[in-house]
């Protein structure tokens, strides 16, 4: 039991965020999560975020077309892809979630009915391949695991740890791969699962307990469900449920779609390569894997070198261990067998250890044992229906190493040399790929030709003789790059000296293979003169037509199962989701409607979607271990996780009519039994059929409550976002198509698929070996979850990776709070103003106030969150502190009425993102009756325009000023000689003009003949020498500045506009307090600039606003000539 306390103190899940940052007053924080869990409280007990669509007693069934009734009450039905129940959500998950979340909020506030559900994933081998580790870990240590002793080790710190990759950050009981921290690595080896569970947090006296498989779809949703209310998620949670058949009313929904689609053969069998656990005993899918997502069969042909003369050291070793009479090949696995043509030699390991294995009384195959664990589940040496458990049944005759077969005569099929080639050694074979056995082809393959180059060099040292290194090189593809002897032509060309060349020879592998692959023609062979893209599989068929090769498979990347099994590809018969090229015209569908119709909201998503479309084929839908639904016609199967995961989405508009619990045990809105939902119901329920008697008979169910269900899905279907990280689009998005496509109407397919790239944790990958990891229960006990929203918000919307930045979740707690002590202290404020708010600064501040409404709704609609956030927030909090200092500097009050109008648009603005603070905002501050998330967005009028330019110039202008003085205070400090003395008593002169100069009119008129609109092009030689060489200085400027807006597309009224919209001069009558305030100036004078009555009279000024008004002024500093409308100039002086 000591050793067991001692696990549980070691395996603290405290470590996995200990180098995040750390918060020291909390005040504030817990002030704002108090009001946030009033709220939670408050929408889940009212029920708000309950969707309904218009029901047949509102609208009566037929009275109106779904698509209409869809446009007379519009709707929103937003999805993210539901969390696997094999432990807690961490703060990835929220981001993705925060989508739906944000864009579920401005739906409700656009008058949309809005429905946001979510269920629970169980499907799959995780629960069941940890409920069985932990029944070991029972069976050896007992019930609370008293009788574990302690192992301890110690790091190798020679030994590289890889990098934590984005998939292994989720808090995943099945997939905990951390490297320890420091106190754990000392006392614990995280060998067993019940160390795992302990390590997350699972109470030890629970852990039993997860040895049922049952127990985990118990435990794991309501976590994940008062996580995502802790987080204020606008979730309908009536319609949420468990996969597998744990849920019989899901169940009956997964075997409906599998039986339809195994109507419409898409669903076929057939025997093909798949990856697959030995262990196991099944297919090893995507998500069955803890390594190796994504990697799939690759293809080789296999070839039959028949041994003619063992080398004298393998002659020794082989004696008297295989019949003299035996055939025994060294098999070398190919991706090119148009080129065995060109053999010259074979090449094996020298270090890596072959076996000798027996493939029937006659025939032995040379090959490491990874290739022969391969081969053994493709029919070489068990029949399929005797594939073996574990490796020991798979024993060499004998073993050998690499060099002692070096020398060794072979037969090469299709090989110029009938008199045979050597087994050559090559350092850069590898053990881990194809057989270890590597034929050569020096002419096509630069590594063939610069090995063997060096051997010939170097025979001696490599204890050859020279000469089986120089058998002549055959030409046998003619190319038009590098003519008929690619390698040698590359190698030359590229001054590759050495096999160690890596990167030189990787390129020109690559460029040989396209060259020859793609412009390649046939010059020897049965098919010589056609070309290799049609020649190579030819030449494949012929040889294993010959019995001189064979097929072989093998995964193209490392795959490990949730059992922790190394997996193999297995030839094998199964039922598989036909995609792909195999169903072309299936295929064709989805690509047009991934190209047309459905939105993407970037380019790159829908290519990766083509891309993947492009390249995915037939999947195995069916596994024989884990949880899940069993296949209908062969119940010998289960479905496998990423087929029963496609369409559920049209579920959950049923889902609470049919169960009020996740389990289906007990009834929901409407008495219906599992057993009554049948085929031909949801045939109905999802429009691919129409009622009739016979169906009401078959299911017993009352053709009221069939209509009523049909109406929830034909009103919330179609799925208008489907939101995921972009990792899955190379299996669940795309198979969300496929599936959808086929099975429903096209009216109904889905509108949107948005993809999101990995949360970063303040810039770094989440890692939990690192301490820079989050769960979302953490986070939002740690920042509460409005500072967690605004953060996820400006985190990021594209499918890059964002970041998370708990620097920004704190400083928005001082924000939040600091806004929220201002809100209820100035609807208290009996000093404000009152009356008509006419003020030039009122004015500015409600003029602005309606431009960031407008602007905030765009972004919204655009789902671009961070710039909703940054209009919504952080420039409208920006807006009311101008307000403020303005009205300071103007020694006026602040307008009661806009302080109102601000605080009620404030709350209205950042509801989508961060609902709690505004509904405290709303309803305890403004009095509101009813709840903020049943608020409409504001509507507001359009902006002026002439107010909006007034704005932004006194933003210019005051920003320019106050920037010139710093300066010129930057420049005291180091020495340097200034103008003025910005310590001193100091006048503030403005300049500007009163109207655009003469000369200008020219030269706009010559800039529109020389702008070509459609093409953005613009004619700089004909302008230029239309320009007068004594006006050159001051025209080319201008208008090459004029060419610069119309060519990055500005419209050309606005970039001729020569009128500001606002008086200049008015609009600095209004900033001279402000200025005099923040400058220190004693004085500010505002001078007016004029032209003089004749041409090259130059400029004269008058003073508007200071000690001299009407005072006339000539000899003006430059800073005045160069004044133009709009663009002041300004100067300091001493008085």
């Amino acid at each position: 039991m000591a050793a067991t306390n001692g696990t549980i103190d070691a395996l603290d899940p405290n470590n996995s965020s200990k180098n995040t940052l750390k918060l020291e007053n909390t005040e504030k924080r817990d002030t704002l999560t108090a009001i946030e869990k009033r709220y939670q409280e408050k929408w889940q007990e009212s029920g708000v975020f309950h969707a309904s669509a218009p029901s047949t007693e509102e609208v009566p069934t037929g009275s109106v077309s779904p698509s209409e009734l869809r446009r007379q009450q519009p709707k929103y039905f937003g999805t993210f892809a539901y969390p696997y129940m094999n432990g807690t959500l961490h703060a990835g998950h929220s981001f993705t979630a925060s989508k739906v979340e944000f864009t579920a909020g401005f739906a409700r506030m656009q008058g949309k009915r809005v429905l946001f559900p979510l269920g629970f994933h169980c499907t799959g081998m995780p629960i069941k391949a940890c409920a069985d580790k932990l029944t070991e870990d029972v069976r050896k240590f007992g019930k609370h695991f008293e009788q574990y002793e302690e192992e301890t080790s110690v790091p190798d710190p020679s030994e590289p740890v890889p990098a934590p990759t984005q998939s292994q950050t989720k808090e995943d009981i099945t997939k905990f791969t951390s490297k320890k921290s420091k106190a754990a690595a000392k006392g614990v080896k995280l060998k067993y699962q019940f160390q795992i569970m302990l390590a997350l947090g699972i109470p030890k006296e629970e852990i039993h307990k997860f040895a049922d498989a049952a127990y985990w779809l118990q435990y794991f949703p309501p976590l994940c469900k008062q996580d995502l209310n802790n987080f204020g998620a606008r979730i309908d949670w009536r319609r949420s449920f468990v996969t597998t058949d744990a849920n019989p009313y899901y169940d009956a929904f997964v075997r409906w779609q599998m039986h339809r689609l195994k109507e419409l053969d898409k669903i076929q069998y057939g025997v093909r390569y798949t990856v697959y656990s030995p262990k196991d005993g099944q297919p090893c899918m995507d998500h069955d894997r803890t390594e190796g997502e994504g990697v799939a069969p690759q293809d080789y042909t296999a070839l039959k070198l028949k041994v003619k003369d063992w080398a004298p050291d393998a002659a020794k070793i082989v004696q008297g261990k295989i019949p003299d009479s035996a055939n025994v090949y060294f098999v070398p696995a190919t991706l090119r067998p148009e080129t065995m043509y060109g053999q010259t030699c074979c090449f094996v390991g020298p270090k890596i250890k072959y076996g000798v294995f027996k493939v029937s009384e006659s025939d032995y195959y040379v090959v490491t044992k990874r290739a022969a664990w391969n081969m053994a589940f493709q029919g070489t040496f068990f029949k399929s229906d005797q594939f073996p458990r574990t490796a020991d049944e798979l024993v060499p005759v004998v073993e050998l190493t690499g060099s002692s077969v070096v020398g060794t005569l072979v037969s090469a099929p299709l090989s110029i040399h009938k008199n045979g080639v050597r087994i050559l050694p090559m350092d850069s074979v590898l053990p881990t790929k194809g057989t270890g056995v590597v034929t050569s082809v020096p002419s096509d393959s630069p590594d063939d030709f610069a090995t063997i180059t060096d051997l010939a060099k170097k025979a001696d040292y490599y204890g050859i003789k020279k000469e089986w290194a120089e058998l002549e090189i055959p030409p046998i593809i003619d190319t038009p790059s590098y003519g008929n002897l690619t390698a040698p032509f590359l190698v030359k060309k590229m001054k590759i000296n050495s096999p160690k060349d890596a990167k030189q020879l990787a390129e020109a592998k690559d460029l040989a293979y396209k060259e020859g692959y793609y412009k390649g023609t046939m010059l020897v062979g049965d098919f010589k003169g056609q070309s290799v893209e049609t020649a190579k599989p030819k030449v494949k068929e012929a040889l294993i037509k010959s019995g001189e090769a064979f097929e072989y498979a093998e995964p193209n990347g490392h795959v490990v199962s949730r059992s922790g099994d190394e997996c193999v590809v297995a030839y094998l018969g199964q039922w598989f989701l036909n995609y792909g090229e195999n169903d072309p015209e299936w295929r064709q569908q989805v690509l047009d409607y991934v190209g047309g119709d459905m939105e993407t909201y970037s380019v790159d998503t829908r290519n990766a979607f083509q891309k993947n479309l492009e390249w995915l084929n037939r999947w195995a839908c069916a596994r024989t271990y884990g949880l899940g639904s069993k296949l209908p016609w062969d119940p010998k199967f289960l479905v496998e996780s990423l087929s029963d995961s496609t369409i559920y989405m049209a579920y959950y508009t049923v889902a609470h009519f049919l169960h009020s619990d996740i389990f289906g045990a007990q009834k929901g809105l409407l008495d219906i039994k599992p057993e009554q939902m049948i085929d031909e119901v949801w045939d109905y329920v999802f429009c691919r059929r129409e009622i009739s008697e016979d169906l009401i008979d078959s299911c017993g169910i009352q053709k009221a409550d069939l209509e009523k269900m049909r109406r929830e899905f034909e009103y919330w279907y179609p799925l208008d976002m489907r939101v995921s990280g972009k990792d899955l689009i190379p299996n669940h998005l795309t198979f969300f198509l496929y599936i959808h496509t086929e099975l429903f109407p096209r009216e109904y397919w889905p509108q949107s698929v948005r993809v999101n790239g990995h949360l970063l944790l303040n810039g770094e990958k989440m890692s939990k070996s690192t301490g820079n990891f989050l769960t979302l229960h953490d986070a939002v006990a740690k920042y509460g979850a409005d500072a967690c929203r605004i953060a996820l918000a400006d985190a990021g919307d594209g499918g890059e990776d964002a970041n998370f930045e708990e620097t920004v979740a704190n400083q928005i707690i001082l924000r939040l709070y600091t806004l929220k002590v201002w809100c209820e202290e100035v609807t208290q404020d009996e000093t404000l103003r009152t009356g008509v708010a006419d003020n030039f600064w009122d004015k500015l501040f409600e003029n602005e106030m309606n431009t960031l409404v407008h602007e905030a709704r765009q972004h919204y609609e655009a789902t671009n969150y961070k710039l909703a956030l940054k209009s919504a927030l952080y420039d409208f909090t920006s807006t009311r502190d101008f307000y403020r200092e303005a009205c300071i500097s103007a020694s006026i009050p602040m307008h009661a009425s806009l302080l109102h109008t601000y605080i009620s648009l404030q709350a209205l603005l950042i509801t989508p993102i961060a609902p709690h603070w505004a509904d405290y905002i709303w309803t305890e501050v403004l009095n509101n009756p009813t709840t903020i998330q049943s608020a409409l967005y504001p509507t507001r009028p359009l902006p002026s325009p002439s107010l909006t330019a007034a704005l932004a110039y006194i933003r210019t202008t005051s920003s320019a000023i106050t920037s010139a003085e710093a300066a010129t205070v930057r420049k005291l400090s180091k020495g340097k000689t200034v103008a003025f003395d910005p310590r001193q008593d100091k006048i503030l002169t403005i300049y500007y003009a009163s109207g655009f100069p003469a000369w200008q009119e020219r030269y706009i008129e010559l800039v529109r003949e020389a702008f070509d609109a459609t093409t953005l092009a613009f004619d700089d030689k004909a302008v230029n020498s239309r320009i007068p060489n004594q006006e050159k200085k001051r025209a080319v400027p201008f208008v090459q500045g004029l060419k610069k807006r119309l060519v990055a597309g500005e419209e050309q009224e606005k970039v001729f506009e020569r009128n500001l919209g606002f008086e200049e001069g008015a609009v600095l009558e209004q900033m001279v307090r402000g200025l005099r305030k923040t400058t220190g100036c004693q004085v500010v004078e505002v001078v007016e600039v004029r032209e003089r009555g004749g041409v090259g009279d130059g400029k004269q000024g008058i003073v508007r606003i200071g000690e001299n008004v009407g005072e006339e002024r000539h000899g003006l500093p430059p800073q005045a000539e160069a004044a133009i409308p709009g663009a002041p100039g300004f100067g300091f002086e001493n008085i």
